[in-house]
């Protein structure tokens, strides 16, 4: 494994770690920005319709996949995991355009963008295959095409 993925991994975690052992000791907290998302996505099979349960689980997921990421173990769907637990807390926790003060809009913007840029990373690494081929190159060498037959 290269130095940059070594130091790059725990970095990219540490956000996860800390916002999601937030979420899972506070969810009350985060409850009121939460609960409209929460109620969006009622429908979604595995997704609690108990705000401070989805919180918590969603802060589970984000402990147990930034760890996992943070120590270089199932890096990409550690990765993966992450990318679905930002997209819900994104849209829940900073709806800039729904702000109407100038001052408290621009930092949710901050925030949102900052997330927008962790899932940039998070999708980065879950092509990572740590300088190995990739599923689709060994797949395309192991499975003939059909135009072979």
């Amino acid at each position: 494994m290269s130095l940059i993925r070594t130091v790059a991994r725990p970095l990219l975690a540490s956000m996860f770690l800390s916002g999601g052992a937030h979420a899972i000791m506070n969810p009350e907290r985060l409850a009121p920005a939460a609960e409209p998302v929460v109620e969006e996505l009622a429908d979604v099979p595995a997704v609690p319709r108990d705000v401070p349960t989805a919180i918590r689980l969603n802060g589970a997921v984000q402990v147990v996949a930034g760890s996992l990421l943070a120590l270089g173990r199932f890096q990409r769907l550690s990765a993966a995991a992450l990318a679905c637990t930002l997209l819900p807390v994104t849209w829940a926790g900073h709806r800039f355009w729904e702000t109407e003060d100038a001052d408290e809009r621009a930092q949710q913007r901050i925030h949102f963008l900052k997330n927008l840029s962790m899932l940039g990373g998070l999708l980065m690494t879950t092509a990572d295959t740590g300088s190995g081929p990739s599923l689709t190159w060994r797949l395309a060498r192991r499975i003939p095409s059909p135009a072979h037959h």
